[in-house]
């Protein structure tokens, strides 16, 4: 990969204060992608809101455009967008999902999901938007089909892992669902068709047949987000404050691929890095939430010469 030639340097664009707390969860719309749309972002916090930032084409900067509030009572975990860009689920301690549109140009709360015990800690759309799934600290991952007027229908309670579920992830294109728990596992979870019932497929643990490679020994405490971008670049987050990125190394192994160091961001925060996340779109743009407070907006460039 050409990327591994260059000079590259993760320059900061912006540092976006407003969260009073830690910010736990970052999204950006896909449907703001395109090269004439303002680039849209969601970013959600331990106090109590969701923050809707936009960009200014003119400026290159970011503004805060809404504040969702006086919805959620407790934290909120992870924020969503609907694949088409109009809907955005958000997942909250107080037990509850809830479902935001944006109405002539303000947000409404339009859906709120409940059925989960306690805290809610993922949220998850599918490929089509056709399904939500939840998860939380209830040990229990919850299917929600989509329905006619933003109403949400519970089609499946899946039960399995035997800790907290932190995080839930739809597969790219299929509806093949991931839950990651605190019991060290990874469940995949699938139906055979719409109208059956879903069931865990594998568990991925430890030792799992299927590993790949593994990369070690760069961050120097518990990481705690990774995204890919659309060029392949895997970009990391930890509780050592610093952002890592990895593309795969030429030297590729026969039996499968092996990933090298692109470049290094120590002190990227104050506090962990709790979310990073690639701009869908062309341009090499990441945002990421930390423990304090702020989101920074990252620009990958190539350095002359």
């Amino acid at each position: 990969m050409e990327l591994l030639d260059g000079n590259l340097e993760l320059k900061e664009i912006q540092n976006l204060q407003g969260h009073t707390d830690r910010v736990w969860s970052i999204a950006w719309n896909p449907a703001t992608a395109a090269a004439d749309v303002p680039a849209v972002f969601a970013s959600c916090s331990g106090d109590k809101t969701v923050r809707i930032w936009e960009a200014s084409p003119s400026t290159r900067s970011w503004d805060c455009k809404a504040v969702l509030e006086e919805t959620h009572t407790r934290t909120v975990r992870s924020c969503a967008w609907s694949p088409s860009g109009k809907l955005l689920a958000t997942a909250s301690f107080d037990a509850t999902t809830a479902i935001w549109e944006n109405v002539g140009g303000d947000f409404e709360c339009v859906s709120t999901l409940e059925g989960h015990e306690n805290e809610v800690k993922s949220v998850s759309w599918n490929a089509s938007g056709s399904l939500l799934a939840t998860c939380g600290r209830d040990r229990t991952v919850w299917i929600w089909e989509v329905m006619p007027g933003n109403e949400f229908e519970c089609i499946e309670v899946l039960q399995g892992h035997t800790q907290d579920v932190k995080m839930v992830q739809w597969h790219p294109t299929m509806d093949i669902l991931f839950s990651c728990s605190y019991d060290n596992t990874v469940k995949v979870w699938w139906s055979e068709d719409a109208e059956g019932d879903w069931s865990c497929v594998q568990t991925l643990g430890e030792s799992s047949k299927n590993h790949l490679c593994t990369l070690s020994g760069y961050h120097d405490r518990t990481i705690f987000s990774v995204h890919w971008s659309r060029e392949g670049i895997i970009a990391s987050g930890a509780a050592d404050d610093a952002i890592r990125l990895f593309v795969e190394s030429k030297d590729g192994l026969m039996n499968g691929p092996s990933y090298q160091l692109l470049l290094k961001k120590e002190k990227a925060h104050d506090m962990d890095v709790n979310s990073v996340q690639w701009f869908p779109g062309e341009k090499r743009l990441l945002a990421s939430g930390s423990d304090d407070g702020a989101i920074k907006i990252w620009e990958l460039e190539t350095l002359p010469g």
